[in-house]
């Protein structure tokens, strides 16, 4: 998703001894600002990092920073799902909007650092349809192309997701030439 901005990424798998880094911040900018910034302690170099997950108006934003985990610490994405269509069984279908919301942290050795937030709005489906993509998908319906997020090829979903969204600023800037060569 980054081609094209003259940025050479290397993989945390590329780093195998790095620290495991507990998500315990109160928001997706607290952790991915934490992920970032022990990267970048522990590598000496720049880092981006991300934290994101879904919000549903309906449940004051849950399950937000839990998305992963929204169904306990063993949840898996068909856990997840199942929980969040209980918890919203008696929701009706106007009242279940929701915002995949995704965070990036560029992250500087020096300790500066700068953001980009992508929000993708979409409602919560009644029950899964799709077979691609992870997570929230099945159930993420897009009104404006009528289907779920699952439902999408996955090139259409790099273009358009909250992620592309927040990427897409993060190359702008890059070729604006505004962020610091190193």
């Amino acid at each position: 998703m980054l081609e094209g901005s003259g940025v050479h990424l290397r993989s945390l798998m590329d780093y195998p001894d790095l620290p495991d880094i507990v998500e315990d911040g109160n928001t997706f900018l607290e952790n991915a600002l934490k992920k970032a910034r022990v990267v970048s302690e522990w590598t000496g170099e720049t880092v981006l990092a991300d934290d994101s997950g879904l919000e549903v108006d309906a449940l004051d934003g849950a399950p937000g920073i839990y998305s992963a985990r929204y169904a306990g610490n063993d949840a898996n994405d068909e856990k997840n799902i199942l929980k969040l269509l209980d918890d919203m069984k008696s929701i009706a279908s106007e009242n279940r909007r929701a915002i995949f919301r995704c965070i990036l942290v560029l992250y500087s050795a020096d300790g500066s650092y700068e953001t980009f937030e992508g929000c993708w709005e979409g409602r919560i489906a009644k029950k899964p349809l799709g077979q691609s993509g992870f997570g929230y998908d099945p159930i993420f319906f897009l009104s404006e192309e009528g289907v779920t997020v699952a439902q999408l090829s996955p090139e259409v979903k790099n273009r358009i997701s909250h992620r592309a969204q927040a990427l897409a600023k993060l190359k702008k800037r890059l070729h604006k030439g505004l962020w610091k060569k190193q």
